[in-house]
């Protein structure tokens, strides 16, 4: 109860954060971020080819995408379904049936809000609300599209059971202005146009979770809020490879980050360095996997059977069966299971582990 009150007592004395969107992104441009954004600019010129060379492949791409990234974004929160369930929630073939259903459909739906209307789609108090109501537009409790009426906390939760407090967000009372203020001066930052927008999506992004302000959802509407500014930023690869995986393959990093960059924020005092090249990393990262992935469905001309075993010989390392269907998501599980069936009795390649941790590897 002590530890509670110093709590609510920091937070009704704190000062509000200086969203400064005109200072702080100078403090970001080393040579190594430089490095990445001159990498980006030159995967986004690659990816006009694509687009306008290979709609079939995109199409292909897309459909797997929106299972990943609905499946990736929920379970980071602890939110999950079968696989079976979540396709047929993702193809709108089926009604949520409980309450994790009920939050996943809600993301499916923003979602495919942001692919389709991103260009309308401007970060401002009302449409972020308005995207958070639809996020629990399935759900029967009344969070979605409200700011908190609580403080709140960022915790890590131990084995026994017990609590270390990681980050006091804004108390719930300054909650509307400090998400007015960021949105304003992010807004204002993108059309003074002085720096790379691919610099003050990161920064818009940590603020937000800084802020955290809402009872439930923050995290899912920080990872959708990010696949906005970059569409918007016209970095569109999360419609084709999931920005929402990668972060949940490498959440601790992740969470790394994410702390290193919030320490000292209500003091102005934080580094958004970490939490940017992080970031940056990620989106890296998907333009790689959506490159290659074009480039294996490309030459579909070639037999599925070879086009699996080229998959593998390219690939450093195990791959499970899972990794070559998100490769080749027009080949079937069957063809696939098949295939390697017919290569570790050619003594092509060799099986490891067990159950889901079942994984193929050239000899």
């Amino acid at each position: 109860m002590r530890q509670k009150n110093t709590i609510l007592a920091l937070q009704t004395i704190r000062a509000m954060h200086e969203f400064d969107f005109i200072n702080r992104p100078k403090e970001l441009l080393t040579p190594e971020v430089v490095a990445l954004l001159t990498r980006l600019h030159e995967c986004r010129g690659r990816q006009e080819l694509f687009i306008e060379a290979e709609p079939d492949v995109l199409t292909a791409l897309l459909e797997v995408a929106k299972i990943q990234s609905t499946d990736a974004s929920n379970r980071i929160e602890g939110i999950y379904t079968s696989d079976e369930r979540l396709k047929a929630i993702v193809q709108e073939k089926v009604l949520p049936r409980n309450r994790n259903e009920e939050e996943i459909s809600g993301y499916r739906d923003v979602l495919a809000t942001i692919h389709e209307s991103y260009e309308h789609i401007t970060p401002r108090l009302n449409s972020i609300l308005q995207l958070h109501r639809d996020l629990y537009s399935f759900s029967s409790s009344a969070v979605g599209g409200v700011y908190k009426n609580s403080d709140n906390i960022i915790a890590e939760k131990h084995a026994d059971g017990t609590e270390t407090v990681r980050f006091l967000p804004v108390p719930a009372f300054q909650t509307a202005d400090a998400m007015l203020n960021l949105c304003a001066r992010y807004n204002d930052a993108i059309e003074a146009a002085t720096y790379n927008p691919l610099i003050l999506m990161p920064i818009f992004i940590l603020d937000f979770l800084c802020i955290h302000p809402f009872n439930d959802g923050n995290g899912r509407m920080s990872r959708l809020l990010t696949l906005l500014l970059l569409y918007r930023a016209g970095f569109i690869v999360g419609k084709y490879i999931s920005i929402e995986m990668l972060i949940e393959k490498s959440k601790d990093s992740y969470y790394e980050a994410l702390q290193a960059s919030s320490q000292d924020w209500h003091e102005d005092g934080n580094n958004y360095l970490p939490f940017l090249k992080y970031m940056l990393g990620v989106v890296v990262k998907a333009y790689n996997e959506f490159e290659n992935r074009v480039e294996h469905l490309r030459y579909r001309k070639i037999s599925k059977p070879e086009r699996i075993k080229t998959i593998i010989e390219r690939t450093p390392g195990k791959i499970t069966k899972k990794e070559i269907s998100q490769t080749c998501p027009d080949i079937s599980l069957t063809t696939i299971e098949r295939t390697l069936s017919d290569l570790l009795a050619a003594g092509y390649i060799e099986k490891t582990g067990t159950g889901r941790a079942t994984a193929y590897v050239k000899k």
